[in-house]
């Protein structure tokens, strides 16, 4: 089967067809940076960076271009609550958002274009659009630029909605348009409320772009007026995503083949955002979980399928992936290397392979660690044959390749030194003080001193730590995680 994808435009699963063989152009509207990325903002993120390993991993050479809007009614608004320049607060955010996706191991986009560095390639597309009779500007003077949504009889096709159904647009004030829905392209400078650094100059007088014409115009400088994916959260399909579509096609740019958006994560049924107060920070998150955990609870549903987020949830997820990777563990311990050609199963790579069904996908990888300990009990329980072994190596290897694909190997490099829920002074601190206990439960059970060994052995249960008896010696670790 081939790689298919559900596209929002047309409402079905399609077999994806890119624009060129061999070649895939997504763009990614990546977050507006007026504050500290939360678990909702960074779960696009995450499901679009599996896109791109999976497109990568299947054969696709990918440019991948994901944005950052760093300048905005938002951030303008905030940076003077703030006390701070709107620049400031922008460059700010996007440190923390670039922290928040490291350690999460979102790999970093082909390029990640700001809209404050396109401002030229956004008026040029809108005065292409005035010059086709699809934009005007307002005629009282603000310096206000509009789309003319009745010009682009095929608005609303992406959402599929009718004009005359639709809301007002609120992102102009309404008194210099033509019809109440039609949007902002380009806003004039409020000099008595805006900072001169916040206006550029223009055909117009000085402002600003409109949030929709920033994607638009970054879009097509870095991937052309065709590309083949568009993705983002779902609640940017309208008007974000619809007033995009508009204009680049009004422009006369074909622009995205396939739309895709993902769900939100919710608290108490409401959308995740910083208006509702129910945002959770990733530091903060990360305090009790590590970052690997917190993509495999990410990962683990399926991108469109809306989550509700608990501490316990994330917990259960936890345990989940300790147990695949204190498989790992043992299984590298005795194979005595980390694979590097493993294959996914067959079940792994229909399921990515239909609309990224990381849900079956994760299933399948349970499945082979299942098999896998299955083989390490047998491998404890005789001396070890060499086919044994052999099976052995080739299960670690199927389950690290899927894994990678995640983005949830344990041996990734971009995990390295992100212990999280402590760190690794603390960890080798407890491997010295556990190593000294089993010393002296060996000695005792040596000594046929069982009743000792025994309570060694529960006082270490007690504290939180299991103990596993192999034929290479006691091993530990923390409870629910092997």
């Amino acid at each position: 089967m081939s790689f298919r994808l559900y596209d929002t435009a047309t409402r079905e699963v399609r077999d994806f067809v890119p624009l060129e063989e061999g070649r895939a152009g997504l763009y990614v509207c990546g977050l507006t940076v007026q504050s500290e990325p939360h678990v909702g903002h960074v779960r696009s993120g995450v499901n679009f960076d599996v896109l791109q390993r999976w497109l990568r991993h299947v054969g696709y050479d990918v440019t991948f271009i994901r944005n950052v809007t760093d300048i905005d009614d938002k951030i303008l608004v905030k940076s003077v609550e703030q006390g701070l320049a709107w620049y400031e607060l922008g460059y700010r955010m996007h440190r923390e958002l670039d922290k928040a996706y490291a350690a999460l191991n979102v790999a970093p986009p082909t390029y990640e274009p700001a809209a404050t560095g396109h401002v030229p390639e956004m008026i040029e597309l809108i005065s292409a659009l005035i010059a086709r009779g699809h934009a005007y500007a307002a005629e009282d003077g603000s310096g206000d630029v509009y789309f003319d949504v009745r010009s682009w009889p095929a608005y609303g096709e992406l959402t599929h909605q009718r004009i005359d159904d639709m809301e007002a647009a609120e992102d102009a004030d309404p008194r210099g348009k033509r019809d109440p829905r039609d949007f902002a392209l380009w806003k004039g400078w409020k000099k008595a409320t805006e900072p001169e650094t916040a206006a550029w100059s223009s055909p117009w007088g000085p402002g600003r772009p409109g949030w929709h014409i920033e994607c638009s115009a970054m879009a097509g400088k870095y991937l052309g007026p065709a590309f083949d994916i568009h993705g983002g959260g779902v609640d940017l399909r309208f008007p974000h995503h619809e007033n995009e579509q508009a204009q680049s096609r009004a422009a006369g740019r074909p622009f995205a083949s396939y739309w895709m958006h993902n769900a939100w994560i919710t608290t108490a049924g409401e959308k995740m955002s910083k208006s509702l107060g129910n945002s959770l920070t990733i530091p903060a998150v990360l305090q009790r979980f590590r970052g690997i955990e917190l993509r495999y609870y990410l990962v683990s549903a399926h991108y469109r399928s809306h989550v509700e987020f608990s501490f316990e949830a994330l917990e259960e997820a936890a345990v989940g992936f300790r147990r695949i990777e204190g498989y790992v563990a043992r299984a590298v311990e005795l194979v005595g290397e980390v694979p590097a050609d493993g294959i996914p199963c067959a079940s792994f790579v229909e399921a990515m392979d239909d609309d990224l069904g990381t849900p079956a996908a994760m299933a399948a990888i349970h499945d082979v660690v299942r098999e896998g300990n299955r083989l390490l009990a047998a491998d404890a329980g005789a001396s070890g044959s060499g086919a044994d072994r052999a099976a052995l190596r080739g299960n670690l290897g199927s389950v690290l390749a899927m894994l990678d694909v995640l983005g949830l190997s344990p041996y990734d490099a971009a995990w390295a030194g992100r212990a999280g829920r402590g760190d690794e002074r603390l960890t080798q601190a407890v491997d010295a003080l556990v190593a000294g206990l089993l010393e002296q439960r060996a000695e005792a059970r040596a000594a046929r001193d069982f009743v000792a060994a025994d309570a060694i052995r529960d006082r270490l249960k007690a504290a939180g730590i299991e103990i596993e008896d192999t034929p290479t010696g006691p091993k530990w670790a923390l409870e629910g995680n092997n």
